[in-house]
């Protein structure tokens, strides 16, 4: 008896000492990577770019790309800071915009700022060429998937709106598709992958019926009704990227006359970030109300 209490203090004495196997993201085990996991770090700087503390954000995202190197996922949200931003620096993420047919339909007036929309590029094709390199050693891999789903699908956002290279957006918005279809086949969960695709689709089906009639033949089908439930889902499912699908749909709702959904997700959105001048606003604007006072971005 007392050689076995002594054998069980041995084995639990071990048990504690043994070194615990940290948790890493080359890893390949199912659910073992950024993409499908939520990450506190990169949570709190997604939250800290959905209350427009850009540069706070983007610290946060570029301190974690470079503990991180090796995965896609860093540069995708490094990407994704630059594009938020821009948008949010043009106004696209206001009522005003979404409302105005010509802007809405023929994208921002004048030019993006040259300088955030090269660092958008550079992080693009660093997503991009990582994401490459993981399906050379593992065709199909989940992660990279993702990765170059919401390239293609932020790159077709930014020349589509912002730089107003239709047909060029056109070609990453299939490049997009094809990249989601492998990924959903394997990770129906992948909500976030919805987001680029759900945005694209709805500017696409807005276009008068004579041009979605022309893409129809290039196998581009742009949908409105399609592209809100897309949008749907990242909002009420995406890990990352929720609260900008909320952003999106609350202003296509609004587009829709579907005022509802419109008052629901920005109220949602206000009492997350009551320190955010835009939701507050746009808020106010669904709602009837006067629009309180602009506060300025970090």
């Amino acid at each position: 008896m007392l050689r076995m209490r002594i054998c069980c203090c041995l084995l639990a004495f071990l048990f504690l000492c043994a070194p615990a196997k940290s948790a890493s993201f080359d890893d390949d085990a199912d659910g073992a990577t950024p993409a499908f996991t939520q990450v506190p770090e990169l949570m709190e700087a997604f939250h800290l770019l959905y209350g427009q503390h850009f540069t706070e954000a983007r610290a946060r995202f570029s301190a974690w790309e470079s503990q991180n190197p090796k995965e896609p996922f860093g540069e995708v949200a490094v990407a994704a800071s630059y594009l938020f931003e821009e948008f949010y620096r043009q106004g696209v993420l206001k009522s005003d915009f979404f409302l105005n047919e010509k802007r809405f339909l023929k994208g921002i007036e004048g030019a993006p700022d040259p300088m955030r929309m090269k660092e958008f590029q550079k992080a693009l094709d660093r997503a991009r060429a990582l994401a490459k390199d993981r399906l050379g050693k593992k065709p199909s891999d989940p992660e990279a998937l993702f990765a170059l789903t919401l390239s293609a699908g932020m790159e077709s956002n930014a020349d589509m709106v912002l730089k107003k290279q239709r047909l060029d957006s056109l070609k990453r918005l299939k490049e997009a598709n094809e990249y989601a279809k492998q990924l959903l086949a394997q990770r129906p969960d992948a909500n976030d992958a919805y987001v680029a695709l759900g945005s694209a689709n709805y500017i696409i089906g807005s276009l008068s019926g004579g041009a979605r009639f022309m893409l129809w033949f290039g196998g581009i089908h742009g949908d409105k009704k399609l592209g809100m439930e897309q949008l749907g889902k990242t909002a009420d499912g995406g890990r990352y990227l929720c609260e900008f699908a909320k952003i999106l749909l609350a202003l296509a709702a609004r587009r829709e006359k579907k005022n509802a959904l419109a008052q629901k997700l920005l109220r949602e959105l206000t009492a997350e970030f009551p320190d955010s001048s835009l939701f507050a606003a746009e808020y106010a604007k669904a709602m009837g109300r006067p629009v309180p006072a602009i506060m300025k971005p970090n």
